[in-house]
């Protein structure tokens, strides 16, 4: 069974609901490339960016933990802290007033799952 399947394929879906909120605000406020200055576009045109810049290699790195034999328990730990991270980081930055709370707790669930991944693997190859 693929474990990091199931996390890919819900991180897919969230991302497929953050480019329609950017589509639908570029309709909205009939801007079809860049932001035009729109602040809550510009919201969305970041939230989706920010999570193009962090998904694939945290993918990547969960992958190759389940690659190297990782047990189910430790992925499905990171797999769904990578998920609450990203939701609670969109969350946090898409809300006009923004609550640094959600975004600041994403960004830290989002870098520690970067982080364990990135040193078990450094351990795996040397050990």
């Amino acid at each position: 069974m693929m474990t990091i399947g199931l996390y890919a394929g819900l991180l897919g879906l969230i991302y497929i609901f953050l480019s329609y909120r950017v589509i639908a605000g570029r309709r909205q406020y009939r801007v079809a490339l860049g932001d035009n200055h729109v602040a809550p576009l510009q919201r969305r045109i970041r939230v989706h960016g920010n999570f193009m810049e962090y998904v694939p290699l945290a993918l990547i790195l969960l992958l190759l933990l389940e690659l190297s034999g990782t047990r189910p328990l430790w992925l499905h730990l990171l797999g769904g802290l990578l998920v609450l991270g990203r939701v609670l980081h969109a969350y946090g930055v898409s809300a006009e007033q923004e609550n640094l709370r959600f975004r600041i707790s994403g960004m830290v669930a989002t870098m520690t799952v970067l982080l364990v991944a990135s040193l078990s693997l450094i351990g795996l190859a040397l050990g």
